[in-house]
């Protein structure tokens, strides 16, 4: 029996190595497509990489699975100038869905909880004209960047929309939408994002 236990205890102990191991190996071989990106920051299997090269990464940052990271410089035949930038400290949670065509800026400490979206894009806009086509062929637009400032929270499930600033501090409550900018130090939450509490 004490055997049996002590060949568990191994068995995780070696799991656990095998996974982190993964993970550096990972990190090692992707952290060359981006335009910048420290040895101490890591990821783990991505969803989906686009525009690498376009996208800036600080340092100890972590973005973990499932993660669809996206900078399209062109879609349907359009042309793109996408920057991402991320700061230090940043930590991506699982499944979360980045994507620009313009400029998103994140700043130190950001924390995001699983399937965050932050866009500073759509696909076409509420005219007629654009409604007549198909929604995966219309022409990506942005109502401008995103801007994220230090030691943001993001619960799970969040949505960030196009031309938001976020403040430094400020704490957006799971499930909630984002639509328009959000002061330094406060609490926001709801479809749309409204503030609930001030925290200076």
């Amino acid at each position: 029996m004490f055997k049996n236990r002590q060949m568990v205890k191994y068995f995780c102990m070696f799991a656990k190595v095998l996974v982190k191991c993964q993970k550096m190996m990972y990190s090692h071989y992707i952290r060359h497509e981006f335009s910048a990106c420290p040895t101490t920051s890591w990821f783990e299997r991505f969803g989906l990489l686009v525009g690498a090269k376009y996208i800036s990464i600080g340092e100890n940052c972590s973005i973990q699975k499932g993660t669809y990271l996206t900078a399209w410089d062109s879609y349907a035949n359009q042309k793109y100038n996408p920057y991402i930038q991320f700061g230090d400290n940043c930590a991506i949670g699982a499944y979360n869905h980045i994507t620009c065509i313009n400029h998103i800026k994140i700043g130190n400490g950001l924390l995001t909880g699983k399937w965050v979206t932050i866009t500073d894009n759509q696909h076409g806009g509420t005219d007629y004209e654009s409604l007549n086509i198909m929604p995966s062929k219309r022409l990506l637009k942005s109502k401008g960047a995103v801007v994220i400032g230090d030691n943001v929270w993001l619960g799970d499930k969040v949505s960030v929309l196009p031309g938001v600033t976020i403040g430094e501090g400020a704490i957006v409550a799971a499930n909630s939408v984002v639509t328009h900018d959000v002061p330094p130090f406060c609490v926001v939450a709801g479809c749309p994002a409204k503030v609930v509490r001030k925290l200076n």
